[in-house]
């Protein structure tokens, strides 16, 4: 069976990846759940470059024709009123260990004052495939929005509940998973790796 390992530790992302990916008919596993152990410095300048040095990485330790594809993604929220900030430090904003919900305060903090077609901000992701023959392929996905004045909304994970969907009158946070998914920066990019992933196990 084709096995596809993401390479996450994140239980919020491992929900969505395999809610995108459940009708490929691939083992879908987290590293921790395929026995990888990898403390991997993340040191791009670009999501796309980080998700790749994931993705390679992790594929290195695999046994060779172990018919496993290796997926990796490096996401966050540019806000650009603060410059794209946190951009590709976003899980490190403030420190891994603090809380989202000390990070979203903060950055409210930040806007404060600042009206709200000054507020535009986007979720990006990038995620990289890393195929059992060598190759390589990356996948962007964007969503548009708001930062919001408050916390909104008890679903999704890390800034969800500050990202506001003037089309939707929503915060991601407030999106069903279904929902979130459909338009999600993740989502659009999983959908396109799905793609690819779903030629290669043709093959």
């Amino acid at each position: 069976m084709y096995r596809i390992i993401f390479a996450t530790g994140n239980a919020g992302k491992m929900k969505e990846i395999r809610e995108i990916l459940s009708d490929l008919g691939a083992e879908i596993l987290s590293m921790k759940e395929a026995g990888i152990r990898a403390d991997i410095v993340e040191d791009g300048n670009t999501f796309e470059e980080n998700a790749l040095i994931k993705a390679k990485a992790v594929a290195a330790l695999l046994p060779e024709g172990s018919n496993t594809a290796v997926l990796a993604d490096d996401s966050g929220l540019e806000i650009d009123y603060l410059d794209g900030e946190p951009g590709i430090y976003s899980a490190r904003y403030m420190g891994e260990d603090t809380s989202y919900r000390i990070k979203n305060a903060n950055l409210i903090q930040r806007l404060a004052g600042v009206p709200v077609e000054k507020r535009t901000a986007r979720f990006v992701c990038a995620i990289a495939a890393a195929f059992p023959d060598g190759s390589t392929v990356i996948r962007r996905g964007v969503i548009e929005g708001k930062i919001g004045y408050e916390e909104r909304g008890e679903n999704g994970f890390g800034y969800d509940p500050i990202f506001y969907l003037p089309d939707m009158s929503r915060t991601t946070a407030e999106l069903s998973p279904e929902e979130k998914n459909s338009i999600s920066h993740r989502g659009r990019a999983l959908q396109a790796v799905k793609e690819d992933l779903a030629e290669r196990m043709k093959a």
